[in-house]
């Protein structure tokens, strides 16, 4: 995860008397043969996959240790579970899970957290499926990295048919690491949105008629333009 902006530049400190806990966000991933599971960073770490124990490495050169106090390397963790909340609400995030870590090695504390060399992910927090409900599988998400593809966090409704990886699934992959559901999510707070009365199933199928005729012909006139302008291109290229 990236470092906040109101995070100052430390100094390295010694290894702690024993692991601190931390927690932070991550894109959960599959290996292409469905064996591994691992997390990908969503900042600096986006190029790399890490397991449920992994040592930072930095990106940028391999020549010092992890963390430097002159470079961005190393593992980020906030220390409270809320700060972690708060960012997986960022768009660009919405497909994390939220992870409890225990950092050990060198490390940078910081106000809101810490920058480290060496984690152990204690556990997984399953949040919001796309739709609002709470996650309750990981499907495939479609984009990845060379050996991986990426997981997202769905609810049956959203699943469908698709193949899907529970919890468990995902726990025997990934060494054991224990998968749950965020207990800050609940579909019972999903009431707030629930559909207006006479949506979904209850409309009436006679009243869909017209207005998916209007669709479907604005569709044809779009082909139609297409089409055209085709053999136009068709006919100066002969």
């Amino acid at each position: 995860m990236s470092r906040p902006s109101s995070w100052p530049i430390g100094r390295a400190r010694p290894r702690p008397g024993g692991p601190l806990t931390g927690y932070k966000i991550a894109f959960p991933m599959i290996s292409a043969d469905s064996r591994r599971a691992g997390f990908n960073g969503v900042a600096l770490g986006r190029s790399q996959v890490y397991g449920p124990v992994a040592d930072a490495v930095c990106i940028q050169s391999p020549r010092h240790r992890c963390p430097s106090s002159w470079c961005d390397c190393g593992f980020y963790c906030f220390h409270a579970l809320a700060d972690a909340r708060d960012l997986a609400c960022d768009p660009q995030y919405q497909h994390s899970v939220l992870l409890e870590i225990a950092a050990s090695g060198r490390y940078i504390r910081y106000e809101l957290g810490l920058r480290y060399a060496r984690q152990t992910v204690r556990s997984v927090r399953l949040g919001r499926c796309g739709c609002g409900r709470a996650a309750t599988a990981l499907a495939d998400g479609g984009p990845g990295l060379t050996g991986w593809r990426r997981l997202h966090p769905v609810c049956g409704l959203c699943a469908g048919p698709r193949p899907v990886l529970t919890p468990e699934a995902f726990r025997a992959r990934c060494g054991g690491v224990p998968v749950h559901h965020d207990e800050a999510v609940d579909d019972s707070a999903a009431t707030a949105f629930a559909p207006l009365p006479g949506a979904g199933d209850d409309v009436d199928d006679a009243a869909l008629v017209p207005l998916l005729a209007a669709e479907v012909a604005l569709l044809q006139a779009r082909l139609d333009q297409v089409q055209s302008r085709l053999e136009q291109l068709t006919r100066r290229s002969d």
